[in-house]
């Protein structure tokens, strides 16, 4: 079977987590990468041993022998990409979100929707094996759900001297911590339940409203200190919590916050049910916790031989091995190339495991919603 031919655009975290986990899968072939700069293109390419390199992202685009694109740009770059690579009928993965606003995602979900190729986002936390194993427990052994509860907390903006380009609506758009995080915990409690989101109540909180930026732009997490920084307003939020219902009625919150000391990259979620309670953290992701009243509580761990044949599929070493970040960004390349794989034979997709351009847009559509129930102080439907 010949390779896939991939292309990159951007050179920064996210790009280089799409290489390392694209490498490992046999079926992929990375030939090209952009950047915003034939110099920069040309350094990553060298660094990582792609062939070639192109300072501006349409030429990669427009190359004939890229097949598949990956955007692993900065959010405002996201749409204008995203746009181009679909009418040029490329396969696209996304890094989320698709765009800056919901009008964008709409276009790019019609755009997806008129393609031949296949399209995602990398909503890269449902292909856990664990968080697999979740939505099978529950499909099997739940008739009804009580509540949905969890979020995402992290503590890389604590202080009021971190400062990143996430920082920026101009570059990252109106919302950044709900945007940015609390989507991921969105689009992993939908995939789990096999249910929408369809109404918020937000309560939001920026914790500094002034921070200090410094006056030249470092690393991803840079730090600014008085004496080479200037202070910067700040307008989205740091954090805060979120009211959901579900489209079968089921009743969710969520907390998200960016202001965290010691909490790195927590997503947890508990789901409450008529016979169990299953509870997974992202930080512990090799265990899956199933609480009952009228027996022991279990905890089951990541072992392939002790999973359903849905969870075992996205384990890949003997129990005990642990896997973690990197491997569920694998798994969901795998999916996401799987899928074009049977297309180009012309077998039947069905239900596709990963996140759609259309999940993508509902989700922005829920970030919509919960800004304006901030503003508002009243629940908000999130808008088709």
């Amino acid at each position: 079977m010949k390779p896939i031919n991939v292309g990159i655009i951007g050179t920064g975290f996210s790009a280089s987590s799409h290489i390392e986990a694209l490498r490992r899968l046999p079926f992929v072939n990375i030939v090209a990468i952009a950047s915003s700069s034939q110099e920069k293109a040309e350094e990553a390419a060298r660094r990582f041993g792609i062939p070639k390199a192109y300072g501006d992202y349409r030429a990669l685009i427009d190359d004939p022998d890229v097949e598949a694109v990956h955007n692993c740009t900065r959010n405002v770059l996201h749409f204008p990409i995203n746009k181009a690579a679909l009418e040029a009928g490329k396969h696209l993965l996304s890094e989320k979100p698709l765009a800056m606003d919901s009008e964008q995602s709409a276009e790019l979900k019609r755009l997806a929707a008129q393609s031949e190729s296949l399209s995602a986002v990398c909503f890269n936390y449902r292909h856990y094996p664990l968080v697999v194993e979740a939505k099978e427990r529950l499909a099997r052994e739940a008739k009804r759900v009580h509540f949905v509860y969890g979020g995402y907390v992290q503590d890389w903006l604590l202080y009021d001297t971190d400062y990143n380009w996430r920082l920026d609506p101009a570059q990252n758009g109106p919302s950044r911590a709900i945007a940015d995080i609390g989507s991921h915990w969105c689009d992993t409690v939908q995939y789990v339940l096999g249910k929408k989101i369809v109404e918020v109540f937000a309560d939001l909180r920026t914790v500094h409203p002034v921070r200090y930026k410094p006056k030249q732009e470092g690393s991803t997490f840079a730090s600014g200190h008085a004496q080479d920084a200037e202070p910067v307003q700040i307008d989205t939020e740091d954090g805060g919590s979120v009211l959901v219902h579900f489209d079968d009625g089921t009743h969710g919150a969520f907390t998200i916050s960016q202001v965290s000391a010691g909490r790195k990259n927590r997503l947890y979620f508990e789901i409450a049910a008529d016979e169990m309670t299953l509870a997974w953290d992202q930080e512990h992701p090799n265990r899956l916790w199933v609480g009952r009243r009228s027996g022991p509580n279990e905890e089951i761990v990541r072992d392939p031989a002790l999973l359903s044949p849905q969870a075992a599929a996205y384990a890949h070493y003997p129990g005990g091995h642990e896997e973690g970040w990197p491997d569920g960004l694998k798994n969901l390349f795998r999916d996401f190339y799987g899928a074009i794989i049977r297309k180009q034979r012309g077998e039947a997709l069905g239900e596709l495991p990963f996140a759609t351009i259309a999940d993508g847009h509902h989700t922005m559509r829920i970030v919509d919603a919960i800004l304006e129930s901030h503003r508002t102080k009243q629940w908000v439907r999130v808008a088709e």
